[in-house]
């Protein structure tokens, strides 16, 4: 039985790759834009709101799968996750039309957040005590390392074999995961004492949705330049084809150096780090808007603006989970919900500029605009916790992953349990 044999680091790398496969399909659309635009016979701005319907697909699945999925056994939930994953980049490949390809994008959207909220569980109770926090991380270096090598390399594939080959490598990344986590991960059971009542608590705390609408404006400053990218690369800067997955390259080094940087900074502020991170990012996405003329001179501004996206992402999730109480399933769900907001919001804002002729440099003014909205946003939340005491200082990160207020460690013990013998 793969109960009795899987290794630790089988799993984590089992989970892992889960989270390479998401981010792969999430942002290779961007590279691709102009390909798909010509594909399915509709303009680029049209095209962008294929970026936000899969974004919009985040914001809907993460809170109804995590609220109506607590309960259920979490492997099987996590192999029922990617499989749909998987269904959904196969009709994303075959689509024969704007329409369809559009619905296919939500539906790929819809897994996303609740994948990432399990399997950040399932991490956590089968760490060792101690390393449950590394573990969690390990979880999310797929999706840094998906903007490295897997959204660089889909792009190039779409960019030489056409853009469905793309669809068709996402669909089958989706499989390869669910038949690593159906190999090495143990039978986990879920959260029997999950109330719906008690996850709903998240949304009588007025910091909680100060910090979500921090992330839904803030982060759409990084996501209104980096829906188009590829053209701002090829028609602004007047580089090549080839161009585009060198700028994706340096998004994705960013965001694992940035992912890095933010661990650092969250042990001096988690709350100064989002203000200096949401700030960076407006005068960054201003300088990229003045040098995307200049050809690869823009890729060091480009590299940039991921390292700041990163650190402020990392931090919000912390401030969340400080702020959430015993609501940490959903609230680590509706992260990503927020942040995906941010994503269509980016994305649709840009469209509009782009479409109402102001070029391809607008998107990145838009992004300044957002970012500073972001920071605005949690100049309030920092005047509200002033006023009610709630501190703006780094959360508890043991009681937020293991789970101490609630049945989490005895569910822990169990994962750990089957590692060594079947259920």
């Amino acid at each position: 039985m793969a109960d009795r044999t899987a290794s630790f680091p089988l799993s984590l790398l089992a989970l892992a790759m889960g989270g390479f496969a998401i981010g792969t399909t999430e942002f290779m659309a961007m590279g691709l834009l102009p390909q798909v635009a010509d594909g399915v016979g509709v303009s680029i701005p049209s095209a962008g709101h294929l970026i936000s319907a899969y974004a919009l697909g985040v914001v809907v699945g993460a809170p109804v799968l995590a609220f109506l999925g607590a309960r259920l056994p979490r492997r099987g939930l996590l192999v029922a996750l990617m499989a749909a994953y998987a269904g959904a980049n196969a009709l994303s490949a075959v689509a024969g039309s704007y329409g369809m390809l559009l619905l296919a994008r939500f539906l790929g959207g819809v897994p996303h957040g609740a994948y990432f909220g399990v399997a950040s569980l399932v991490a956590a109770s089968l760490a060792p005590r101690g390393r449950e926090g590394r573990a969690v991380a390990m979880v999310m270096i797929g999706l840094s390392v998906a903007n490295v090598v897997g959204v660089p390399a889909a792009t190039w594939m779409g960019q030489h074999l056409g853009w469905r080959s793309a669809f068709w490598v996402a669909a089958a990344l989706a499989v390869l995961t669910a038949a690593l986590v159906t190999t090495f991960v143990p039978a986990c059971p879920g959260d029997a004492g999950a109330t719906g009542r008690r996850e709903l608590r998240l949304f009588a705390e007025p910091q909680a949705w100060l910090t979500l609408l921090a992330g839904a404006i803030g982060f759409g400053g990084m996501f209104a330049l980096y829906s188009y990218i590829a053209p701002v690369v090829t028609e602004v800067g007047g580089l090549a084809d080839g161009a585009v997955p060198v700028f994706l390259l340096a998004f994705g080094l960013g965001m694992v150096a940035g992912t890095y940087v933010a661990g650092a900074l969250a042990d001096w502020s988690v709350f100064r780090s989002l203000l200096g991170s949401s700030l960076a990012m407006a005068v960054l996405l201003l300088v990229y808007a003045v040098l995307a003329g200049a050809g690869w001179w823009a890729l060091f501004p480009a590299f940039l603006v991921a390292v700041a996206s990163s650190v402020l992402v990392v931090n919000l999730q912390l401030r969340l989970m400080s702020v959430a109480g015993d609501a940490q399933t959903l609230g680590a769900a509706m992260n990503h919900s927020s942040l995906n907001i941010g994503n269509a919001l980016g994305a649709w804002i840009g469209g509009l500029v782009i479409a109402a002729g102001w070029g391809y440099r607008a998107p990145a003014l838009v992004g300044v605009g957002l970012a500073l909205a972001g920071l605005a946003v949690l100049l309030l939340s920092a005047t509200v916790a002033r006023r009610s005491a709630v501190p703006a200082a780094t959360p508890q990160l043991r009681p937020a992953v293991s789970g101490r207020r609630s049945g989490t460690r005895r569910h822990a013990a169990r994962c750990r349990a089957g590692r060594r013998s079947p259920r």
